[in-house]
C-alpha cells in the first residue's frame, strides 16, 4: 500500500475556493520524515495454475506470467510488469514506457512465513533510492503465493520531496519533485475542506463507489504535513510525515 499511496500522491490535485487559494497555507515544498511516517506495506500474490499469478500491491489485480517478460498491465497505461524467477528468488520489475521505475529482489525464510523485499526505485535522473521491506504472511498459499503484510521497512537513501502549487485560479495540484510528475486533474465535487488546517479529498470508480480517500493536515506552526491515504477497504492507512523545505 505504501507504494500505491506514492502513486496517489503523484496524481492527485485537489480543487479549492480562489479566495482561499490565494492565500493557501499548504503551497510550499516538502520532504518525507520516514522515521515520523508508518510506512506498513501490504500485498496479495495468487498462483492461479502453471506459472501465471495474480498481483494485488493495493491498486487492484494483475494477471502476469511468472517468464520474465515485459507483460502490459491491466492497471496503469504505458506500464509494464515482469516477474522473473532467479534461483530461489524473485525479480520484479515495473517499467514506464519501456524505463524501470520499480524493482524488487524478494527472497523467503526457509519455512516460508517470511518475506524479504528489496525495493529499488529510480528517480527521473536515473538515480536510485532503496526500501528493504520485510513482510509476514497472514494468509493462504505457498511458495511466494499468499497475502503479506510488512513488519517494519528500512529507508535507505531514500527522499521524497512533494511541491504542492497553484493550478489555474482555484486549484493545488501535488508534484512530485523526483520524477517531475504532476496531478492536473480537479475534483471540487469530492474536496472538503475540514478547516483552515485540514483537507479530506475522496476518490470515487465510475460507478460512484468510494475507492479511496486523502487526508492532508497542517500542524500549527504550518512546518509539518501529515498526509494520509485510507482505501475503501478498510486496511491500515499510511501516516506520511511531511516537513516544510
Amino acid at each position: 500500500m505504501f507504494k500505491r499511496s506514492l502513486k496517489l500522491l503523484l496524481f492527485a490535485c485537489l480543487a479549492v475556493a480562489a479566495s482561499w487559494a490565494a492565500n493557501n497555507p499548504f503551497i510550499g515544498d516538502w520532504k518525507l520524515n520516514p522515521s515520523k511516517s508508518n510506512l506498513t506495506d501490504r500485498m496479495k500474490v495468487e498462483s492461479v495454475g502453471g506459472n501465471k499469478y495474480i498481483f494485488d500491491f493495493g491498486g487492484g489485480q494483475e494477471a502476469i506470467v511468472v517468464d520474465g517478460t515485459d507483460q502490459r498491465s491491466q492497471l496503469y497505461g504505458g506500464d509494464t510488469l515482469s516477474v522473473a524467477v532467479a534461483g530461489d528468488s524473485w525479480k520484479v520489475v515495473r517499467k514506464k514506457n519501456g524505463r524501470t521505475m520499480v524493482s524488487g529482489i524478494w527472497s523467503l525464510s526457509k519455512d516460508g512465513n517470511t518475506l524479504a523485499d528489496h525495493f529499488t526505485g529510480f528517480n527521473a535522473d536515473g538515480s536510485p533510492y532503496n526500501l528493504n521491506y520485510v513482510y509476514k504472511r497472514t494468509a493462504g498459499g505457498s511458495g511466494f503465493a499468499g497475502t503479506w503484510v510488512s513488519t517494519s521497512v528500512e529507508a535507505v537513501n531514500f527522499v521524497l520531496l512533494i511541491q504542492l502549487q497553484p493550478y489555474g485560479e482555484d486549484g493545488l495540484s501535488i508534484l512530485d519533485a523526483s520524477s517531475q510528475l504532476t496531478g492536473n486533474m480537479k475534483f471540487a465535487s469530492s474536496l472538503h475542506r475540514l478547516d483552515e488546517h485540514t483537507l479530506e479529498l475522496m476518490r470515487k470508480k465510475s460507478d460512484g463507489e468510494l475507492s479511496e480517500f486523502l487526508q492532508l493536515k497542517l500542524s500549527s506552526d504550518l512546518k509539518t504535513l501529515t498526509i494520509t491515504p485510507h482505501s475503501a477497504a478498510g486496511d491500515e492507512p499510511h501516516i506520511l510525515v511531511f516537513e516544510r523545505q
